[in-house]
């Protein structure tokens, strides 16, 4: 394998553990988790494997730690965008809208690889599992704070935020594989959580978002499920 020279220049051990982590992710979002290996990370930033090995000496670690960062940078994201929400419900309704829009179909197939993936791997397993937990958390404040604000009306709304991020995942799957229509899929998400927020019908949207433009189909994303 040839390498670029600028590339494989010595670098501190901090700058170089940084760069095959950017790789790592870089790999996983253009093409899933299946494909981050040894050769890939080296191929992509021009070095060994032996030396990527020398920082990574395991694969299943870095499929792990690089999931957990994806996720993590999701959630950061998803916060920005609901900040300037002056409202419980604005930001309820803008969560819905951007965890089920195109622009989320990445870090989607991201999930369904770790979901899968996670059977025969140990280390991503937990990782997984402590994501959709940072999740659960993430979206049970928005629930609680609406519920503290007179805004939602729920006995239980730790257990509402587990039901509709259930109920996103499974859409989201289905619309990995162009099934469904986005829109319409928003509109359900919108109709289970005005339900069980005591929220009226429509307050969250449109149940079938009447009246908005079509979006384009998301772009093919790269999953690679494991052959039983």
């Amino acid at each position: 394998m040839s390498t670029d020279p600028s590339a494989s220049r010595r670098k501190a051990p901090i700058e170089r553990a940084a760069e095959i982590a950017r790789a790592a992710r870089e790999i996983a979002l253009d093409e899933g988790l299946s494909a981050l290996t040894l050769r890939a990370v080296a191929s992509r930033i021009g070095v060994t494997p032996a030396l990527v090995s020398h920082y990574q000496p395991s694969m299943d670690s870095l499929v792990a730690s690089t999931f957990g960062a994806i996720v993590a940078a999701e959630i950061g994201e998803v916060a920005e965008e609901l900040a300037p929400c002056e409202t419980s419900v604005a930001a309820l309704q803008t969560l819905i809208d951007t965890l089920l829009g195109p622009a989320r179909s990445t870090v989607t197939a991201v999930w369904l690889d770790a979901w899968s993936l996670g059977r025969r791997h140990p280390a991503l397993a937990v990782e997984v599992g402590v994501q959709m937990d940072a999740w659960q958390a993430f979206l049970a404040v928005l629930l609680n704070t609406g519920c503290a604000r007179g805004e939602f009306r729920a006995i239980d709304p730790d257990a509402v935020a587990w039901q509709l991020l259930a109920i996103i995942d499974g859409l989201n799957a289905h619309a990995i594989v162009r099934y469904g229509h986005a829109q319409r899929l928003r509109g359900l998400v919108r109709t289970v959580a005005e339900h069980e927020l005591g929220l009226r019908s429509g307050a969250l949207g449109p149940g079938d978002d009447s009246g908005r433009r079509p979006e384009p189909d998301p772009p093919p994303a790269s999953i690679t499920v494991p052959v039983c």
